[in-house]
């Protein structure tokens, strides 16, 4: 089942068993996949809904550290429980010595020998590991084995 159809899913039987805050946010996973459905004039696979769901993870991520500097530890909450709704729908993350294997697997396959090569690198490694990895850590990680 595709992961839009398992979250509209999800949806119903949160209103059935009326839990208001899951709800709450699986309608706005499902009004943020619309929007980018209605802008890009197409709809989206799996993948692209990964995307659409762990930038709303990176936003909520943003907004507890901005609420827990200004004090506002209830917003914060709020927030943190929203990310947890949100992960549910993530693949699990990728550990170190995975990260690892796949970025030299990544570089030994495209050929890769220098910082140049850091876009095709970074390419490759966003479609294998998407929603599994962050690509910050990653870019990171491979600027370091590029570089050296």
């Amino acid at each position: 089942m595709p992961l839009k159809d398992s979250i509209t899913e999800d949806m119903k039987s949160s209103m059935k068993a009326g839990d208001k805050d899951r709800l709450k946010v699986l309608r706005l996973i499902l009004a943020a996949i619309k929007q980018v459905e209605v802008d890009s004039r197409k709809e989206l696979d799996d993948p692209a809904v990964l995307g659409v769901l762990e930038k709303m993870v990176k936003q909520r991520r943003d907004s507890v550290e901005q609420f827990t500097k200004g004090g506002r530890d209830d917003l914060a909450a709020i927030e943190t429980a929203e990310i947890a709704v949100l992960e549910s729908y993530l693949p699990a993350k990728m550990d170190d010595a995975e990260l690892d294997a796949l970025i030299d697997e990544v570089i030994a396959a495209t050929g890769a020998g220098t910082i140049r090569d850091m876009g095709k690198v970074m390419g490759a490694i966003k479609s294998k590991a998407a929603g599994r990895a962050d690509m910050g850590t990653v870019g990171s990680r491979v600027k370091a084995r590029l570089g050296a």
